[in-house]
């Protein structure tokens, strides 16, 4: 469908709406007068300093937290995926799949299914303890795609594995983005992977939205270049991290 000349393409629809949201543990307030949209199929990443309240808000949306105050508007169908994969070390992989799903959906081809989606369709009958790491992780991304999600949350879900697994398991989560378009928020502290992977990159600072920047490069992204390093510096400077002098 073509957008008539001299008209402008409706908005996406969103997916997420929070709108004045405020959230203290105690006397330290995490979330105060927080808004943030996320428009359907759209993914965004999520940065902060330790201790920002970035988990608290996916935990938020994930339904695990509560609010003290505000709206938030999100679809009830939705997954995480944490950074500990959280298999069940006494069944099977396939079974560790469809953990959430009804009865009647619990067969095992629909987990060989999503297995076959992460690249593990042979692992179906294999048991936890006899995984890799990132194994394990692309399991848990069965796990969350199996219920066909319009909203997927991922709670740093690359930070325990080693270099070259985290590089492989970013590229996998983007090629499912592009096939399932769910909408994503990614919890990181890395700013390259949220270059890398997100259309959109928001810094939480001070309980509020710091810094919303558009990620306007094509994909994939390699992570080099000078825009990419442009977009570097604007989100390690709002994170408080100084841009390295140039060499004399």
């Amino acid at each position: 469908m073509t957008t008539p000349a001299g008209t402008t393409p409706a908005p996406a629809q969103p997916a997420v709406v929070m709108r004045d949201v405020g959230k203290a543990f105690a006397a330290r307030r995490i979330l105060d007068d927080f808004a943030l949209t996320i428009a359907r199929g759209e993914f965004v990443a999520l940065l902060g300093r330790s201790g920002s309240g970035k988990t608290t808000l996916l935990r938020i949306l994930a339904e695990l937290d509560t609010v003290d105050e505000g709206t938030v508007l999100a679809p009830r169908n939705r997954s995480v995926v944490f950074q500990e994969p959280r298999l069940i070390p006494s069944e099977r992989v396939w079974r560790n799949v469809l953990l959430g799903l009804p009865r009647r959906e619990s067969t095992l081809a629909r987990a060989q299914e999503a297995l076959a989606e992460v690249n593990l369709a042979d692992h179906a009958r294999a048991w936890p303890h006899t995984l890799s790491g990132g194994e394990a992780q692309r399991v848990a991304l069965a796990r969350a795609l199996v219920h066909r999600p319009d909203l997927l949350l991922l709670d740093e879900p690359f930070a325990a594995l080693d270099a070259l697994t985290r590089l492989r398991t970013q590229a996998l989560v983007h090629e499912l983005w592009h096939r399932h378009r769910p909408a994503v928020l990614l919890v990181t502290h890395d700013v390259d992977e949220a270059l890398r992977l997100a259309d959109r990159v928001v810094v939480l600072t001070d309980g509020k939205v710091g810094l919303d920047l558009r990620v306007d490069l094509p994909r994939p992204r390699e992570g080099t270049g000078s825009r990419f390093g442009d977009l570097r510096s604007q989100l390690l400077a709002e994170l408080g991290v100084a841009r390295p002098s140039s060499p004399a």
